[in-house]
C-alpha cells in the first residue's frame, strides 16, 4: 500500500481504543476506486478479536434489512442472551421469526447489544462496505448503533462513495480519502506498466485520474503501446469513474461468451451463494469450465462466497449487457432461486426478467411487499407494490396497489415518493372509496410535512368525501382535521378550530357502541360550538372510556395525547398523573419510538405541573436521547415549561426564543399559546409584572385551544394586570377563566378561581379565597400553583401589615419553592419575607457533584430499582456502556455498590 500513511495512522487509532475497551464508529468517505476497499481490508488484518463484514449492493437496495442480515448472520447465536422484546423485533426484522413488524429503532437496539454481547469476551470489528448501496432500514439501524456505542469494545468501519453518500450516516466521524500524491501515484502506474512509457504520458494520466488507484491500475491495460510511448492515439476521455467501468468492459470482451454470462449471473445474484449462481448457471447452459478464464483474469474470486475484485467490476458486468441478456439472467436466477426459503429475492428476480404485464409476477411481488412490511420495512414494501404496480395488466388493479404503494412509503418517511405513487394511482380508473382513500393519504402526507398549518382543509375535505364510504375512518379523519386545527391555532391557513368543529358535527353518527376515539370526536366538536358547560359530560364519558383502558394499543398510542388535554380540560389532575405514565410505558413497551416524544413531552410537562422538576430533568435527558437517535423534531414543550417555572431567566429566555421559532417555522400556532404562557410565567416569577401582562396579551385574540396553555395563559394575565394597576384586563380574564372552572367540584379548578378571585378581592372576602384556595390546591397533586397561592396570600397579608400572618404563609411559599427548583420564585418570596423583617436563610442544594446530566440520569434510574439492561433500553445505550458509567460514578462519588447510591 502506497503513501496512506495518515489514513492508515486514523484506523490504527480507531483499532487501538477498540483494543483497549472503548467503541469507534468511523465513515470513510472517497471516489469509486480511491482505496476504500483497500483500506477496509487494511482494518480487517489487523483488527483485534473478531470481525464481521457487510457490504451494500445496488440492486439490493430495496429489500429491508438485506444488509443487516449480512452483518449479523455470523452473530446469531448471541439472540438468545438478548431481552425478550430486542429478540423478538431482531428476529421478526431478520425473518427469523413471526410476528407485529417491529419498530426501527427496536432492531437498532437489538443489534447494539447483540454486538456489546459478542463483544464481552473479545473485541468486534464490523466492516461496511458500499453503505451507500445499503437497503435504508439496515442503514437506520447501523446508522444508531453508530451513535450509541461507548464502551464496549466494537468498532464499525463504513466506507461510502463521496458523490453518492448516506444521508443515516451523517455526523458520525469522517475520514475523506483522497487520491494518491503524484510520487505515489506515478509509482504505482510504473508498476502496472510494461513498455517504454512516455513521461509526459505518464503526468497527463495521472492528472487525468486524479491518483485514484484503481484508476491507474485498470486505464493503463487498455492503451497501445503508441499512447503509452509518445501520446500517439486517441486523447479524448470520459469521466471517472465510468472510465474505470470502460477499463473492465474491454477486459470483458477478452473473455468466451459464457464466461461473460457467467459474471453476469454473478453481478446479478448480490449474496455471492455459489450455489446459487451454478443453478443459475445450469439454466443457461454455462459449465463450470466458464469460471477458469474469468478468475485467471482476476475479475472474480470464488469459494465460500463468490466475490468480485472491485464492486465498479460487478457494476461494468451488469451495465455491459444487453436488457435481453440481463432479463434472462434474472429469469435463471429467479427459477433457481427457492420459493420456500427466499420468496422475496425470487419473487425481485422475476421481476426484473419482466417486460410486460403479467398478473402472477404482480401477486408474488405484492405477497413480498407483505412480508416485508411484517418485518418492518415499508421502505421495501413501498418498492415491491411499485414494481407489482407496474407489471400489473388489470388498470383497476394497478391503480389499488399504486395506492398500496404510496401508503408505504408514507409509513417508511418518504412523502415525496408517496406523491409520486398516488399521481399513478389517479391516472387509472377508481371508485370513489378509492379517490376517498387517496386523496386522504395526500392530507396526511401534508400533516406530517406541516403538521397543521397545511393540513386542515384538506383532511376536513377527505372526511367529508369518506362520509358515505366508510363511517369508521371519515369520523377518525375529522379527529384527524380537528387535532390539526387545534395545533395550528391561529396560523391554519384553510380551516379554523370551530369551522372543523361545525363540520365534525355534521359527521355520521358512531357505531354502537361509540368507541373512545368517537366520544371524544364527540366532545370536542361540541366543545368547540356550544361551549364548556354543554360539552362536560361528554369530556367526562371521553375521559372515562380512556381510562377504562379498553382500547386497543394502536388506538391508545394514537389519541391519549387527547386524551391529556381532556384531562387538563376537566381540571383532573388524577386522571392526568394516570394517563400519561401509562401514555410513556406504552410507548416503551411497545418500542413505538416515533410515538415516545410525545408522550415523554407530556409526561415533563406533568412533573413540572406537580413540581417534580428533578424527574422532569432526568426525563428531558431521555427524551433528548430519543430525539436524537429517532431525528424527530418534537417542539419541547416540557423542557419550555421547565425553564420557565425554574426561573433562570437568561436560560429560559433562550429556550422560549428557541422554540417560538420553531413553532412558527412549523405552523404549530398552539405552540404560540404555550410559549406565551412560559413567558408571561417568568416574567411574574421575576416580578417584572408589566411585562408579564405585556406577553400575556399577546395571546388574547387565541385562547380556544384545549389544554393547559388557555388556562395558564389567563392565570399570569390577571396577576400582571393586577400588579400592574390594570384591575380591568384582570376582571375580564377571570370571566373567561370561570367559564372553564365548573368541573364537577374540581380542587384543582377551585383553587385556581379562588385564588384568582381573592387577588381581584379585598377585606375579608379576599382573605376567605386565598384560604379556600390553599386549601382546595392541598388536596391536588398541583404543587407549583399551591406555593403561588401560598406567596400571593403572603403578599397581600404583608400589605394589610400583618406581618406575623404574612411570614408564616411566605416562609411556607419560599421553602416549598426551594425544595421544588423554582428559584425565581423562591427569590421573590424571599425579598417578601426579608421586607416582614425576618431573615432568610439560604438552603442549600443537593447538586450531584461531578457528575454529568446522563451519570445523573443513570444515577436516577438506579435509585427507581431499575437493572443495567433496563436503564440501557431507557437510554438506548448498551449495557456495557452503563456498566462504565456506573464505575465512573462510583469513582466520582467514592462508592463501591449501587446500594450506595440510595444512602
Amino acid at each position: 500500500m502506497l503513501d496512506r500513511s495518515a489514513e492508515r495512522e486514523v484506523l490504527d487509532r480507531l483499532l487501538q481504543a477498540v483494543r483497549s475497551g472503548e467503541s469507534r464508529a468511523l465513515v470513510m468517505h472517497g471516489e469509486p476506486g480511491v482505496g476504500k476497499t483497500a483500506l477496509l481490508e487494511y482494518v480487517v488484518e489487523r483488527a483485534p478479536g473478531r470481525v464481521v463484514r457487510a457490504a451494500g449492493v445496488q440492486s439490493e437496495i430495496e429489500l429491508a434489512f438485506a444488509g443487516l442480515h449480512q452483518l449479523c448472520a455470523p452473530l446469531l447465536d448471541g439472540l438468545a442472551r438478548l431481552p425478550d422484546h430486542q429478540r423478538h423485533a431482531l428476529g421478526t426484522a431478520l425473518g427469523l421469526r413471526g410476528g407485529p413488524p417491529p419498530d426501527r429503532f427496536l432492531v437498532g437496539l437489538a443489534v447494539l447489544d447483540l454486538l456489546a454481547e459478542e463483544a464481552r469476551e473479545r473485541p468486534l470489528v464490523c466492516v461496511v462496505d458500499d453503505a451507500h448501496w445499503l437497503d435504508r432500514a439496515s442503514a437506520q439501524a447501523l446508522a444508531f448503533v453508530a451513535r450509541r456505542l461507548v464502551a464496549e469494545s466494537v468498532g464499525i468501519v463504513f466506507a461510502i462513495q463521496a458523490t453518492d453518500g448516506c444521508t443515516a450516516l451523517t455526523g458520525l466521524a469522517e475520514l475523506v480519502v483522497d487520491g494518491l500524491p503524484d510520487d505515489d501515484a506515478r509509482a504505482l502506474l510504473r508498476s502496472v506498466l510494461r513498455g517504454p512509457v512516455d513521461e509526459r504520458v505518464l503526468g497527463r494520466i495521472v492528472a487525468e485520474t486524479r491518483g485514484i488507484p484503481l484508476a491507474l491500475i485498470e486505464l493503463p491495460r487498455g492503451l497501445a503501446p503508441a499512447e503509452l510511448a509518445g501520446g500517439f492515439g486517441p486523447t479524448a476521455g470520459a469521466a471517472l469513474p465510468m472510465q474505470i467501468e470502460d477499463s473492465f468492459r474491454r477486459q470483458l470482451m477478452a473473455l468466451e461468451a459464457d464466461a461473460r454470462r457467467l459474471l453476469l449471473i454473478a453481478a446479478a445474484e448480490p449474496l455471492g451463494e455459489p450455489v446459487l449462481v451454478w443453478r443459475a448457471a445450469e439454466r443457461l447452459g454455462v459449465g463450470v469450465d466458464a469460471a477458469v478464464p474469468a478468475v485467471a483474469a482476476g475479475l472474480l474470486e470464488i469459494g465460500a462466497g463468490v466475490r468480485f475484485r472491485h464492486p465498479l467490476e460487478r457494476s461494468a458486468v451488469y451495465r455491459a449487457a444487453s436488457p435481453q441478456e440481463r432479463r434472462s439472467v434474472h429469469r435463471a436466477l429467479a427459477e433457481a432461486t427457492c420459493p420456500e426459503t427466499d420468496p422475496d429475492r425470487r419473487a425481485w428476480h422475476a421481476a426484473q426478467a419482466t417486460v410486460e404485464p403479467e398478473e402472477q409476477v404482480a401477486v408474488d411481488l405484492e405477497r413480498s411487499a407483505g412480508r416485508a412490511q411484517a418485518r418492518g420495512g415499508p421502505a421495501a414494501a413501498a418498492a415491491f407494490l411499485q414494481r407489482a404496480a407496474e407489471l400489473t395488466p388489470d388498470p383497476t388493479r394497478r391503480g389499488e396497489r399504486a395506492l398500496s404503494a404510496a401508503q408505504a412509503a408514507h409509513q417508511a418517511g418518504m412523502p415525496d415518493a408517496a406523491l409520486r405513487l398516488l399521481s399513478i394511482a389517479d391516472a387509472g380508473p377508481a371508485d370513489n372509496l378509492q379517490r376517498a382513500y387517496a386523496d386522504l393519504l395526500r392530507a396526511r402526507i401534508a400533516f406530517d410535512v406541516n403538521r397543521g398549518r397545511a393540513a386542515v382543509s384538506s383532511l376536513l375535505e377527505a372526511a367529508r368525501k369518506l362520509g358515505s364510504l366508510d363511517v369508521r375512518l371519515a369520523r377518525e379523519t375529522y379527529l384527524d382535521a380537528l387535532s390539526a386545527a387545534i395545533l395550528a391555532g391561529p396560523l391554519v391557513t384553510g380551516g379554523s378550530v370551530r369551522e372543523v368543529a361545525e363540520a365534525a358535527r355534521a359527521a355520521p353518527p358512531a357505531a354502537q357502541p361509540p368507541s373512545a376515539a368517537d366520544l371524544l370526536l364527540d366532545a370536542l366538536a361540541t366543545r368547540y360550538t356550544a361551549g364548556y358547560a354543554a360539552s362536560t359530560p361528554m369530556l367526562r364519558r371521553a375521559l372515562d372510556a380512556f381510562r377504562s383502558n379498553r382500547l386497543g394499543q394502536e388506538d391508545e398510542l394514537r389519541w391519549l395525547w387527547q386524551a391529556h388535554i381532556v384531562a387538563v380540560n376537566l381540571w383532573d389532575d388524577e386522571a392526568l398523573e394516570m394517563l400519561v405514565s401509562r401514555h410513556v410505558q406504552l410507548a416503551r413497551d411497545t418500542g413505538a419510538l416515533t410515538t415516545l416524544p410525545l408522550a415523554l413531552n407530556s409526561r415533563i410537562t406533568v412533573h413540572v405541573l406537580m413540581g417534580e422538576m428533578a424527574a422532569a430533568a432526568a426525563l428531558i435527558q431521555e427524551l433528548e436521547a430519543v430525539t436524537e437517535v429517532t431525528d424527530s423534531s418534537a417542539v419541547p414543550y416540557g423542557a419550555l415549561l421547565l425553564a420557565a417555572w425554574r426561573g433562570r431567566e437568561a436560560e429560559a429566555a433562550q429556550v422560549i426564543e428557541t422554540t417560538l421559532a420553531e413553532v412558527v417555522r412549523r405552523g404549530e400556532g398552539i405552540g404560540l399559546t404555550v410559549t406565551v404562557r412560559a413567558k408571561a410565567l417568568l416574567l411574574n416569577s421575576l416580578g417584572r409584572y408589566q411585562d408579564a401582562l405585556t406577553a400575556a396579551q399577546q395571546s388574547n385574540a387565541h385562547l380556544a385551544e384545549l389544554g393547559l396553555s388557555a388556562w395558564g395563559v389567563l392565570v399570569e394575565l390577571i396577576e400582571a394586570a393586577i400588579r400592574s394597576g390594570m384591575p380591568a384586563h384582570a376582571a375580564d380574564a377571570l370571566t373567561r377563566l370561570a367559564e372553564t372552572t365548573p368541573a364537577r367540584g374540581s380542587d384543582w379548578a377551585s383553587g385556581i378561581e379562588a385564588r384568582c378571585r381573592a387577588v381581584l378581592s379585598a377585606g375579608a372576602d379576599a382573605e376567605s379565597l386565598y384560604r379556600a384556595a390553599i386549601d382546595r390546591l392541598g388536596r391536588t397533586r398541583i404543587r407549583g400553583e399551591l406555593a403561588r397561592g401560598h406567596l400571593l396570600y403572603g403578599e397581600w397579608l404583608r400589605r394589610e401589615r400583618r406581618r406575623v400572618d404574612a411570614r408564616q404563609q411566605l416562609r411556607s411559599a419560599h421553602e416549598m419553592f426551594s425544595a421544588m427548583g423554582m428559584e425565581a420564585f423562591a427569590q421573590r418570596a424571599a425579598r417578601e419575607l426579608q421586607a416582614t423583617g425576618e431573615r432568610v436563610r439560604k438552603r442549600a442544594v443537593e447538586t450531584g457533584g461531578e457528575l454529568t446530566a446522563q451519570e445523573a440520569q443513570i444515577v436516577r434510574l438506579v435509585r427507581e430499582g431499575l437493572s443495567n439492561p433496563e436503564i440501557a433500553a431507557r437510554l438506548f445505550l448498551s449495557p456495557r456502556t452503563i456498566e462504565w458509567h456506573l464505575s465512573k460514578i462510583f469513582g466520582k462519588l467514592n462508592i463501591t455498590s449501587r446500594m450506595q447510591l440510595f444512602r
